[in-house]
């Protein structure tokens, strides 16, 4: 039997029988029916997350030892309405306490759940608390103490609704906490929801198992407890139902001992290989000393190994591979998981045929990845994820090798072949022309089939995908369907490393949101633009610090810089800047609001040598600062946000309605000879050339010379102006 006690006759007891409540997650509730049943649990019920038994108390006791999946058995003294805080306090106080503990026993009230007049756990848990001491004076007795970091008692209250069920925690903390796991890796699996996985999965006690990601080797504990019929809670050291007055010790102690000579025996016994591989060399040492705590360190071969690069142990025939990847919580570790998980499952159809496959993910984009036809599903619930254990039957009619490659090479299917024609044919066109052009960052894919909403830029040997939001016609598993589809494609098309791929959404901006920080790791690199070296950070922002539909403007302002005085506003990073240094300007003055970014320019124009005092960095409210600054220019580049209304600035601004004020201010301080390059990105924009003219300065239009080939098919994604005052 999979659960490890095998029910036999019992000896006649006198304990009536009591009701209980096992906990369980939800998804798991049949299961632990099941292993209820085989303990000797009467008159079951399977309830939300949760089972409602009855039992005589040397079975509640056998049940708290060898149950693998529940987390509590709580004894049910009470079950009541509960309308409000006055119903919970009658319904705490009709129990007579002193017939279960005595007023030297240590105690803490545990409280699950709300309703609409007990909206506040810690509350609820006050009252039932309150009405427990209340009941100890009443009968003249010493009020028993409340100890939160070592109570020998919990009492524990469940209310769902209007219904409310009270009564004593056996075990007297969770059943999860079985003594062998003093240490773990990130996000370990609770040890009862990793024995639930492991029966799932439709391992036997006679098949070989692998985890081929094993962490703190949970998983494979479980299985090897199982697999050598050792009780789970053989290690807990004090029990609850131990400081209960009716508590029966010699029914305890035969149980106990009954499980210790099994613990004892048990592993001799096993002919089941177990098999953990980890690339954390830390988390292996760590799962090796759980298993040597937990007695069965001898049954489990780990080793250090790559799931990425997995081979088929000796004796392995017909085994389970069952394992916990990484579920990619956060979307910006989606494009290593994406290779992670079609790497796996490569490894499996070329190395396992014959073999059963569980994998458990929170994401059902990921396990699509393994490329395999899953037999059986089963969802569960790990916390407040949503989850889904596959198993998948492993076929050696699912390898298919490719005419004239190395054995071990899978042939890979093109996904999203649309999209990925597409991207192949973009790369052919721009590769060669960014390699003449002495460029290495550029667009090769922008939204350009409606189906697949992203933008795709190279910087260097990394890639930038920034994900458009769709449009709340599109359901959203059909939008993360397409997002994974992008980035499984692209990795394949384009040969990059999926650590070099960073994927970002991008929703419609506005003022100073472009620039939002996403994180403070400060990861950057330097790229080459037409000779220049710029700083760009592909991480921690929304955007990376160049706009890349910028750069032929970039380069023409280094042309026309040779011996002038250039001002830069809303600088940003200041790329314009360093390109008119570099093309020979004669003082560069830049400004922006931000004192991070100009930190940035500063170190941009370090990055090409152009230090000195004749190049300025103002930290200024643009708007302000122009109308208060009495200095002029031969060349000023003005690039505004579409719109901002930052508590920074003073004012709100829109570039469609102010850009005739800018334009004010910038004539007072463009010299008579001098030009403005004047660019924004709003689209429609409509230059006023009625009041330009009115204020004697006269516009060109030099939006399509200024528009890179890699955006050539966004012809509105900027509007560029060369601005001069009137002749005559």
């Amino acid at each position: 039997m999979i659960f490890g006690y095998n029910s036999r006759q019992h000896k006649c007891e006198k304990n009536s029988m009591n009701q209980y409540l096992a906990i369980t997650s939800r998804g798991l509730e049949n299961l632990l029916a099941e292993e209820l049943e085989q303990l000797g649990a009467q008159q079951i019920q399977v309830v939300h997350a949760g089972v409602r038994f009855r039992a005589e108390q040397s079975t509640a006791y056998r049940c708290c030892l060898w149950t693998r999946i529940s987390s509590r058995i709580i004894q049910v003294l009470s079950e009541f309405n509960v309308r409000d805080d006055m119903d919970l306090y009658l319904g705490a106080a009709a129990i007579n306490w002193p017939n279960y503990f005595g007023s030297d026993t240590r105690i803490i009230v545990d409280f699950n759940g709300t309703n609409r007049e007990i909206r506040n756990s810690q509350y609820g848990a006050m009252k039932v608390k309150d009405a427990i001491v209340d009941r100890f004076t009443k009968a003249d007795l010493r009020r028993p103490n409340i100890d939160r970091e070592r109570p020998e008692l919990r009492i524990h209250m469940r209310l769902s609704g209007e219904k409310g069920v009270l009564g004593l925690d056996m075990a007297g903390s969770g059943l999860h906490q079985r003594g062998y796991r003093t240490d773990a890796g990130k996000a370990p699996l609770r040890e009862t929801h990793a024995a639930a996985l492991v029966i799932k999965s439709g391992w036997t006690k006679d098949k070989p198992l692998l985890d081929p990601m094993c962490g703190s080797g949970t998983l494979l504990i479980e299985a090897a407890l199982m697999a050598a019929d050792i009780a789970p809670g053989i290690k807990r050291k004090r029990w609850g139902f131990e400081s209960i007055k009716d508590f029966d010790k010699e029914a305890w102690l035969e149980i106990h001992a009954e499980a210790k000579v099994k613990a004892r025996r048990g592993p001799a016994k096993v002919e089941t290989k177990f098999f953990g591989r980890e690339m954390d060399r830390r988390v292996l040492s760590i799962a090796r000393d759980n298993a040597g705590r937990a007695g069965v360190k001898d049954l489990i071969d780990f080793e250090y190994g790559d799931a990425t690069q997995l081979t088929c142990p000796e004796d392995f025939e017909a085994g389970v591979i069952l394992c916990n990847p990484p579920y990619g919580e956060r979307l910006g570790t989606t494009p290593e998981l994406i290779s992670l998980y079609s790497e796996l499952g490569n490894r499996l159809k070329l190395a396992f045929a014959g073999s059963t496959a569980a994998i458990y993910s929170a994401s059902n984009e990921l396990l699509s990845c393994l490329r395999m036809r899953a037999d059986k599903q089963f969802k569960l619930r790990n916390g407040a994820l949503d989850c889904v254990l596959k198993t998948y039957l492993i076929t050696a009619g699912g390898v298919k090798h490719v005419e004239g490659e190395k054995e071990g090479k899978l042939e890979d299917a093109q996904v999203a072949p649309d999209f990925a024609n597409r991207l192949k044919k973009n790369i052919g066109k721009l590769k060669k022309w960014a390699k003449k052009e002495g460029v290495e960052c550029y667009r090769i894919y922008d939204a350009d089939l409606p189906n697949y909403n992203a933008a795709i830029d190279q910087y260097s040997d990394y890639l930038v995908i920034q994900e458009y939001a769709a449009p709340k016609s599109v359901p959203e598993e059909t939008a993360r369907r397409r997002i994974m589809d992008i980035l499984r494609a692209t990795i394949q098309v384009t040969g990059v490393d999926s650590n070099k791929v960073i994927l970002k959404v991008r929703e419609r901006q506005k003022g100073k949101s472009q620039y939002q920080k996403l994180s403070s790791a400060e990861r950057h690199m330097t790229v080459d633009e037409y000779g220049v070296k710029l700083k760009v950070n592909l991480y921690d922002y929304l955007d990376t610090g160049l706009f890349l539909d910028h750069r032929v403007t970039r380069r023409k302002l280094g042309e026309m810089s040779q011996g002038k005085d250039f001002l830069n506003l809303f600088a940003y990073t200041g790329s314009a800047t360093v390109h008119a240094a570099c093309g020979g300007a004669k003082s560069t003055t830049t400004v922006d609001m931000s004192n991070t970014y100009l930190r940035w320019a500063q170190e941009n124009m370090e990055l090409n040598g152009q230090v000195g005092r004749q190049h300025q960095f103002v930290q200024a409210d643009c708007l302000q600062w122009l109308q208060e600054v009495d200095e002029t220019f031969d060349l000023i580049f003005i690039d505004p946000p579409t719109f901002s209304n930052s508590k920074r600035m003073n004012q709100s601004f829109d570039v469609q309605r102010d850009h005739i004020m800018l334009m004010e201010n910038l004539k007072r301080m463009l010299r008579p000879q001098g030009q403005i390059v004047f660019s924004n990105n709003k689209r429609h924009f409509k230059m006023d050339f009625e009041k330009l003219e009115a204020l004697g300065l006269q516009a060109k239009n030099i939006s399509d010379k200024t528009l890179p080939m890699d955006f050539a098919r966004n012809k509105q994604i900027h509007n560029c102006w060369i601005i001069t005052h009137k002749e005559g």
